[in-house]
Order: structure tokens, then sequence, then C-alpha cells
């Protein structure tokens, strides 16, 4: 990845205005500052969030809350906590995401 054109800036993520996304379950929150091709999010899943599609995009995410389930299309499942973090190319794993417990994640995409 190649950064380019963006001044040094910072966000306060309080500010930023929070849209809702309804999960088959459950509901994220996303708080989004797009920068060129980078779109960059802090999400806060509701406890019981369940995707209601599986994701072809590419992230780098990073779990600052909670706890997050991710499931790829293969079936493979693997458990984010805070500090953990994990990477995806787009089109690469089809994967989704849930939560029992609910999750704030920063999310670079």
């Amino acid at each position: 990845m190649q950064i380019n054109g963006i001044p040094f800036a910072t966000t306060d993520w309080s500010k930023v205005e929070r849209t809702e996304h309804k999960g088959e379950s459950g509901v994220a929150y996303w708080r989004t500052r797009e920068f060129g091709a980078i779109r960059v999010r802090l999400v806060e899943y509701s406890p019981g969030y369940l995707a209601d599609h599986w994701c072809s995009k590419g992230h780098i995410l990073f779990c600052l809350e909670g706890e997050l389930h991710t499931e790829l299309q293969d079936g493979r499942q693997f458990v984010l906590q805070p500090g953990m973090s994990y990477q995806v190319a787009d089109n690469a794993e089809p994967h989704r995401s849930s939560t029992a417990v609910g999750a704030m994640l920063f999310v670079v995409d």
C-alpha cells in the first residue's frame, strides 16, 4: 500500500458522524473517514451482531474492545480479543463477523 496526498491531521473520532448498519441480527455503528482510496473506520458492533453478508473486501482490522468472531467462507473460524488484529486482501477469502458480547474495532480498507 502506498499512501499519497494526505497531509498530517488528527481525528477526534467522537466528532465523526455515526452511521448505522444493520446485520442479520444486531447492528454495527461506523464512524468513517475517507482519504482518497483509503477508508478508515471506528466500528462498534452491538452484542448479538451477525453480518448479513460475506465480505470480499480487504481489511486491516484491530480489536480495541470486546470479542469478534470471524468466519471464513471455507469454514475456518477465528476469535479476536483486544490487542489482536487480522489482515486480508481484496477478493482473497470471503469472511463475515459476529459477536455475542459486542466489539469495537479500528479498520483500514
